[in-house]
């Protein structure tokens, strides 16, 4: 007695098990992983490394004590939330913007700035940090672009994620 279909001329066929992978799940299954696997990319920051790996640290600035710049000479002082000088040295960071202190769009967006700019001083402060390279050295006003980090994070990015900065995309947004 034969097991399975028999065909003309006496032969038989077995019938062969599907693998689970032929399922037709699988795809959606697969698609499934795929979409968990990017979300933890995401979530952990390894697509950003990925991506865009960390530039060279070109400058560790020891630490030092950053205020609100004033009238007259400008060494060290903090101009808004996205500029300040060091040493002498007008710094742009290179990552974000941030409001508008000297001629804000709205009383909004003068509020913010002047958080910003505060919040700033308060981080440059008392801690070393490194001075990253930006997509190129200068802006067109002269200031040199850097992604600045203290401990490892980027200041520009705890000031996004406080509210108080955009990620940087090439043109400004209105704070309005």
């Amino acid at each position: 007695m034969a097991t399975g279909r028999q065909f003309f001329g006496g032969r038989t066929r077995r019938r062969r098990r599907r693998a689970w992978f032929n399922l037709p799940l699988a795809p959606l299954l697969f698609i499934g992983i795929v979409a968990m696997a990017a979300v933890s990319i995401r979530e952990t920051g390894l697509a950003t490394f990925l991506l865009d790996p960390p530039s060279q640290v070109l400058e560790t600035i020891a630490p030092r004590s950053f205020g609100l710049c004033g009238g007259g000479v400008r060494k060290t002082c903090v101009v808004d939330g996205d500029t300040f000088w060091v040493d002498g040295t007008k710094i742009r960071i290179a990552d974000i913007n941030t409001p508008e202190t000297s001629q804000p769009q709205c009383a909004e967006e003068a509020a913010l700035g002047r958080k910003a700019s505060l919040r700033l001083a308060e981080l440059l402060s008392g801690t070393a940090l490194d001075l990253r390279a930006a997509d190129r050295d200068e802006d067109q006003y002269g200031r040199k672009l850097r992604v600045v980090e203290r401990d490892g994070r980027s200041v520009g990015q705890v000031l996004v994620a406080e509210g108080l900065a955009h990620e940087w995309r090439g043109r400004r947004e209105s704070w309005c």
